[in-house]
């Protein structure tokens, strides 16, 4: 294994591998209760949740695979790691847990592919777990409203394949601080957890592949934003107000497309705001499962804008 901080090492602890496909996924799972999927973004990985983890397994099941190409998990070069190829193994993951049905709580990338999967049961309601709702932290919920950072338009260039590797660790944290608030920075020792998951199994090497989402993304607009739409399931943004990627102005997209929006705004929060708020996270996840949940028995057979202070 490569070098890990002490904290990933702890983190490693708190889960096993899945071949999913063919493929090892790393999966984080605890709790008992109802299911709640969560699902990390880019670059990094289930990690995302540590802050959070503890509280969420107290109530909930829990579980947190890294998405193929990062983290913990298998990092192909010969894969193209779509949208659609991640909800496949999200899926399948599922299945293999005998999980009937779920909330799910995404972020970024995450975001995206809870939108397929939900956009897959409109189409066939038989195509997997049933989701009871979904919360959504800090992606591109409507891709048109979604700000790339520079290094994400260098990365998906020709040029990308050459850049991926060679990223700097400066500039890495320095664009990974830039989607923090103000008052909520990384540290030093997370900016460290940060890059060692970026490199861990060579994962620079893919960097530019497994970001090629948000180009994706966009030729899948409707597809992904209809379900929200049409109130398929319940849907609660949360949303960190000063993230410069998709921060007020996501969610005021968001409410102009989606009509009666239920949009949790943390104000002075960016881009992670299960790391920069946990605690008004929390709330907002908890309060929001609460009323869209199955009745006890069932779960037990399954083993506006909302200002909120930190």
């Amino acid at each position: 294994m490569d070098q890990l901080t002490p904290a990933l090492q702890r983190w490693h602890e708190h889960g096993q591998f899945a071949t999913v496909h063919g493929q090892r996924l790393f999966v984080a799972e605890a709790g008992q209760g109802s299911t709640l999927l969560l699902v990390h973004g880019y670059p990094t990985s289930s990690y995302d949740w540590h802050g959070v983890w503890d509280a969420l397994a107290a109530h909930y099941r829990v579980i947190a695979p890294d998405l193929l190409g990062m983290g913990f998990s298998d990092k192909p070069v010969a894969h193209a790691y779509r949208i659609q190829d991640h909800a496949d193994l999200l899926d399948a993951l599922l299945a293999q847990r005998g999980v009937h049905r779920c909330h799910i709580v995404a972020h970024d990338l995450g975001v995206s592919i809870a939108q397929e999967m939900l956009a897959r049961r409109v189409e066939r309601p038989e195509a997997g777990c049933r989701i009871e709702s979904l919360l959504l932290l800090n992606g591109g919920v409507c891709p048109e409203a979604y700000a790339p950072r520079p290094i994400q338009h260098l990365l998906s260039s020709p040029l990308g394949r050459w850049i991926g590797p060679r990223i700097p660790r400066r500039a890495f944290e320095r664009t990974v601080a830039g989607l923090f608030g103000a008052r909520t920075q990384p540290t030093a020792g997370l900016l460290e957890d940060f890059w060692a998951l970026l490199n861990h199994g060579n994962g620079r090497r893919i960097s530019h592949q497994v970001g090629r989402f948000y180009i994706e993304r966009m030729a899948l607009r409707d597809r992904l934003v209809a379900p929200l739409v049409a109130g398929a399931v319940p849907v609660r943004l949360i949303n960190g107000s000063a993230d410069p990627n998709s921060g007020a102005h996501m969610a005021q997209r968001y409410r102009e497309v989606v009509p009666h929006a239920d949009v949790v705004a943390l104000d002075g929060i960016g881009h992670w705001p299960q790391i920069e708020a946990p605690m008004a996270m929390l709330r907002a996840v908890h309060g929001f499962v609460q009323s869209n949940d199955t009745p006890a028995q069932d779960a037990q057979a399954n083993a506006g804008t909302t200002p909120i202070s930190r």
